[in-house]
């Protein structure tokens, strides 16, 4: 079994979901008492969160590329950071360390091309909308892409991520307007799935909720880091 370095705190709630299905998981292919070896270095969000606001994106890398280092010489193989948004910084991470980094948008890529599934739709926070380092990561994998484009409703997904999911509020009027948002793509884009592209988003939005299949970047990235766990991959 590989010893898998997560870089965690982002928020804690997706946090708290990659600790416990990579454990289960784990146990359920190994079976008996069988759990993940597993090194958690669990950020303080709100000092990060202040460094994004202000743009400082380059001492976010130096921090998150330090925990990685960290993480490597405790015994880590490889490394995931357990937020879409970090992911800005992955390849600046990945070029600081000797150890592989489980890229989360390779892992939901893989699940759409599974199911045949190539127009999708992308949801997140502000940056993985309106920046390109996860869209074009994706497209690298063969996908075609849309985000919103209406301003409002990216400050509106970008609010109720943060200021809610974030938090563990689960609203059901922000429900709503994910399903709307997606709706509306669906009919103006032709979307045939949709990547929810932050790891709390999953609290919210169901696969019940839609019409056209719903790949969770948390789940598809926790997946294949128990496969890398277990040395399937």
């Amino acid at each position: 079994m590989k010893t898998i370095g997560i870089i965690g705190g982002m928020s804690y709630e997706s946090s708290i979901h990659y600790y416990e299905r990579i454990n289960k998981q784990v146990n359920d292919l190994a079976g008996n008492l069988t759990c993940a070896r597993m090194i958690i270095y669990n950020v303080n969000f709100e000092e990060i969160r202040k460094l994004m606001l202000t743009n400082e994106w380059e001492k976010i890398g130096v921090e998150l590329a330090k925990i990685a280092r960290i993480l490597e010489k405790a015994g880590a193989d490889y490394i995931a950071i357990a937020t879409n948004t970090m992911h800005k910084l992955a390849d600046y991470v990945q070029n600081q360390i000797n150890i592989p980094l489980i890229h989360i948008a390779d892992c939901v890529a893989d699940k759409c091309k599974k199911s045949k599934v190539y127009n999708v739709g992308l949801l997140g926070t502000k940056y993985t909308m309106t920046e390109n380092f996860l869209v074009d990561r994706l497209k690298k994998n063969d996908l075609t892409v849309s985000v919103p484009q209406n301003e409002e409703e990216i400050n509106e997904i970008d609010r109720i991520i943060f200021d809610e999911l974030c938090k563990g509020q689960i609203n059901e009027n922000s429900k709503k307007y994910f399903v709307d948002v997606i709706n509306n793509m669906v009919n103006e884009k032709g979307i045939e799935g949709i990547i929810l592209g932050c790891t709390e988003i999953e609290m919210l939005v169901k696969q019940n909720d839609l019409n056209i299949p719903i790949f969770d970047t948390t789940q598809s990235h926790i997946d294949s880091i128990v496969d890398y766990s277990l040395e399937k991959k």
